[in-house]
């Protein structure tokens, strides 16, 4: 006997003892104490163990404790349930119920991300020619730049062999050659003023200096002073931060509910009570397997600069309302097999229904069958009514054959008989409703022989 089972029996016991009643845990399927009508011999359906109630026989005897087993009747005018137990139990035991309601329901999801840099605002610095880093003036990353600002100074016997030639172009004032020189220059790198200033000074010089396109911060550097680079090398990258990316993970049960441009909140560590509002920018394409969840890109506009790579945030994403029947979500038992919730018939009795569960928000989970819309279920002591049923597989199907578990509670249309069928001699008439339709053909009306005879 287990230690549940044991205190189960202890608390019906003490609580029927100062109720000055009989009633204890009955058990399974029509379980209850309630004598049948005045003038009928009630019978058994079985004798049950007062402190086991998985313990049941046939007929009477003992149990392993050496106890009288206690029979166990039908209820009168009730329909079976899976556990009764008595109202005083009930009352000890703090069963709470709550209804199932139907209404608008919103998926919320909330993960947690970080801040990174937004990939479509970050620019990589590379040389067009091959030449020696003479002069850094960007010192280390997370340095802040302006557009226009120098960044280094390059020494290139091919940018100074470029440099020449344009000068010899427009000695020669050839518009043609002037022209190829010109482009020869943008393509190594020059900008349009640095080939003016050089038109106008009509002298090469030993470096040749790069600025900044953009403003930004430094997101990395990969050279130092005198180093030796080359077109393949990554001098550095500068971001801008006006928009930021949030990254997180979300669960793949809640992938169906969100789309590109859905509108998400955020809210961020460094800055207490502030709320930011962004879009989902991206749906990853690919699980991660290892946690089984999908990476989300969220954009954030940061136009104050206030938000900083790397900085945590908590994201919350609602979806659109939509209709659906719910319950708190603690009334929902899990198992690895299936779900089931217990639900309260009244008097004391219960049944153990399967469900079949949807997405979960906040404390209340979607029901997608199972459940009817007014019905009960309990929200405490669940698990050790549920424990005490031990309703077994095929009990916990969707189509099990409990009433109170059927998830529509439309009655099958009725059979009507055909209008050109010809009544047996010595049947009653039928009677037509307002409506027009004839009511249905009795069962145990007598069908015609053939040859019209009955």
């Amino acid at each position: 006997m287990s230690p549940r089972t044991i205190l189960f029996g202890a608390v019906a016991g003490a609580a029927l003892l100062a109720a000055g009643a009989g009633g204890y845990f009955l058990g399974h399927r029509g379980g209850s104490a309630e004598t049948q009508t005045a003038g009928s011999a009630p019978t058994p359906l079985y004798w049950v163990s007062s402190m086991d109630p998985s313990y049941r026989r046939d007929k009477p005897g003992k149990d392993s404790m050496g106890m009288d087993l206690v029979p166990v009747y039908a209820s009168a005018g009730a329909a079976a349930s899976d556990v009764t137990i008595s109202p005083a139990v009930v009352q000890q035991l703090s069963v709470q119920t709550a209804a199932v309601r139907e209404g608008p329901l919103a998926r919320r999801i909330e993960a947690v991300g970080y801040v990174g840099y937004d990939e479509d605002l970050v620019t990589s610095i590379n040389t067009r020619a091959d030449g020696w880093i003479e002069k850094l003036h960007v010192k280390a990353e997370g340095d802040a730049v302006r557009k226009g600002e120098l960044l280094y100074e390059l020494f290139s016997p091919k940018l100074a062999t470029a440099e020449q030639e344009y000068l010899t172009a427009l000695a020669s004032n050839m518009p043609s050659l002037i022209g190829a020189s010109r482009e020869r220059l943008l393509a190594l790198g020059f900008a349009p003023d640095q080939i003016r200033e050089l038109a106008r000074r009509r002298k090469t010089s030993d470096r040749v200096a790069r600025y900044a396109e953009q403003s930004g911060v430094v997101a990395s550097l990969g050279v130092r002073e005198g180093a030796y680079v080359m077109p393949a090398t990554q001098v550095m990258k500068i971001a801008e931060l006006s928009s930021v990316w949030v990254l997180v993970e979300v669960d793949e049960s809640d992938t169906a509910a969100l789309k590109t441009g859905q509108s998400v909140t955020a809210r961020f560590e460094a800055f207490p009570g502030e709320v930011w509002t962004g879009t989902i920018d991206y749906i990853y394409p690919d699980l991660v397997s290892a946690t089984r969840t999908v990476k989300l890109r969220l954009r954030f506009a940061n136009t104050d600069y206030r938000l900083q790579p790397n900085m945590y945030a908590h994201v919350t994403i609602d979806s659109a309302p939509q209709n659906a029947v719910y319950i708190p979500a603690s009334a929902l038992i899990r198992t690895g097999q299936s779900e089931r919730v217990a639900l309260a018939l009244g008097q004391g009795r219960f049944d153990i229904c399967p469900v079949v569960a949807g997405f979960q928000t906040g404390g209340d989970v979607e029901i997608l069958k199972g459940l009817r819309v007014g019905q009960r279920v309990v929200v405490s002591s669940q698990f050790l009514i549920d424990s005490e049923a031990n309703v077994d597989e095929a009990s916990l199907r969707i189509s099990g054959g409990k009433p109170a578990c059927r998830a529509s509670s439309q009655a099958p249309a009725p059979m009507n008989m055909p209008m050109n069928m010809k009544m047996p001699p010595g049947a009653p008439p039928m009677k037509m409703p307002a409506g027009g339709t004839p009511s249905p053909m009795p069962m145990n009306m007598p069908m015609p022989a053939k040859g019209g005879r009955s």
